[in-house]
C-alpha cells in the first residue's frame, strides 16, 4: 500500500531521545520514528556549546510550541530539515 506523502513544512517534533554521540531518534507528529546524526550539523556560534559539550547536548527536549528540538542555551533546528534529512529508525 503506498504511503501519503508528507508535508514537511507542516511536520512537528514530538518526541527526542539521545542514541548515541550525536545521535539522535525523532518522533514526529506523523508517527514516523527517525534517525539523525547532528555533528556535522551543528555548526556555528549557537551550536559551538553543543559540540564542546556533550552533557549540554544531552538536554535536548521536544518543545511543544515550536514543534522542534531546543536546547537549553537557545539552540533550535528547523523541524522541516529535521524530517528532510534524517532516516527511518526501522528501515522500510
Amino acid at each position: 500500500m503506498p504511503q501519503e506523502a508528507v508535508d514537511p513544512f507542516l511536520i512537528s517534533v514530538t518526541g527526542v531521545r539521545v542514541l548515541a554521540r550525536y545521535y539522535l531518534e525523532l518522533t514526529f507528529d506523523t508517527g514516523d520514528i527517525k534517525v539523525i546524526d547532528m555533528e556535522l550539523l551543528m555548526w556555528g556560534p549557537v551550536f559551538e556549546p553543543l559540540r564542546a559539550d556533550y552533557l549540554l547536548f544531552c538536554q535536548v527536549a521536544a518543545d511543544p510550541v515550536s514543534g522542534t528540538v531546543v536546547w537549553p542555551n537557545g539552540a533550535d533546528w528547523a523541524p522541516d530539515e529535521l524530517y528532510s534529512k534524517s532516516k527511518a529508525a526501522v528501515p522500510d
